[in-house]
């Protein structure tokens, strides 16, 4: 197989690439600007026969011969997206147009990694994929979730009117190492302030609450689907259900128990509840995560200390 990733040199994308370069028989081909993504992640594949990276932005056309793409290009936390929200949704769009362009003249299949962004703050608890969503059009975060639904409405317009083989993936929470450090996500957020020895900042309430899948269980889960027979959407993220409070109180306990938990203002839009209803995952692909949050937490420290070169003391 010939696998485009696009948004390979990202978190997710890079342990997804790990992952396709291990099977010999694989040539993947990596399309990234940079914009959250880092060439660090993937320094052990550049110049590898098999492998080859493109500075590629996906809102402009690609022309290459691949058999599938993952689609994962896209800033996908708020830091990022608030930054610079038009460029967000032009990726969705665009990019995601000219992504489903590619596999059309080319003939190949495409996942999309959506998300349980597209869900908005819930109303139905926990999320399955036949729920609609409850979603602002117009708020801060709309650029990334009201692009991934349109993201998602392209691909089955694509695939309903051009026969585009096509996969959908929601994906929920995911954590592990080569996380950004400073992206304003939860679980980065709190090892990194653990690590330096800084109050752990627990948005208010303190009770919403997230469900976190480890990367090696998402990255499973993403080729199991591109494999099978299953359009999707399907929901693929880790049903354990944790509060903002909890999982300060578990990063203390695993990582520094010195430091302080301190509550501060929360942004527009966030979430209440994020659980995924994860059955059609386990009927359809054989799939469910392994790996427990209290597991996952210290692989990610590991990583982190490296890179902020606060070594554990013994």
């Amino acid at each position: 197989m010939r696998i485009l990733v696009t948004g390979g040199a990202g978190f997710i994308g890079s342990h997804l690439v790990d992952r396709l370069m291990e099977n010999e028989k694989n040539e993947v081909i990596v399309a990234d600007n940079y914009f959250t993504g880092s060439k660090d992640n993937l320094k052990k594949w550049i110049g590898h026969p098999r492998f080859e990276l493109i500075r590629h932005d996906v809102t402009e056309p690609l022309l290459v011969e691949v058999d599938q793409i993952y689609h994962l290009a896209c800033p996908a936390s708020p830091i990022f997206y608030k930054y610079n929200p038009v460029k967000t949704i032009k990726t969705n769009v665009i990019g995601t147009l000219n992504m489903l362009g590619l596999a059309k003249r080319v003939g190949a299949r495409i996942l999309l990694t959506s998300t349980s962004e597209v869900y908005g703050d819930p109303l139905v608890h926990p999320q399955d994929e036949s729920y609609w969503g409850n979603v602002n059009p117009i708020g801060v975060r709309s650029c990334y979730d009201e692009g991934k639904r349109v993201a998602e409405t392209l691909m089955f317009d694509y695939h309903r009117q051009h026969g585009i083989e096509i996969r959908i993936a929601r994906i929920f929470n995911t954590y592990g190492p080569r996380m950004n450090i400073d992206d304003g996500r939860v679980v980065s957020n709190f090892i990194a302030q653990a690590i330096r020895n800084e109050p752990l900042t627990v948005q208010a309430p303190g009770t919403q609450t997230r469900s976190f899948c480890y990367v090696s269980d998402m990255v499973d889960g993403l080729i199991r689907l591109m494999e099978g027979e299953n359009t999707g959407p399907i929901n693929i993220g880790n049903p354990g259900e944790f509060t903002m409070m909890e999982l300060a109180e578990t990063v203390k306990e695993l990582i520094n128990p010195e430091v302080e938990i301190i509550g501060v203002e929360n942004t527009p839009d966030d979430p209440r509840q994020r659980k995924p209803d994860i059955t059609k995952a386990k009927e359809l692909l054989g799939w469910e995560p392994k790996i427990k949050l209290r597991d996952g937490l210290p692989l990610m420290e590991e990583d982190f200390r490296r890179r902020l070169e606060v070594p554990r003391e013994n």
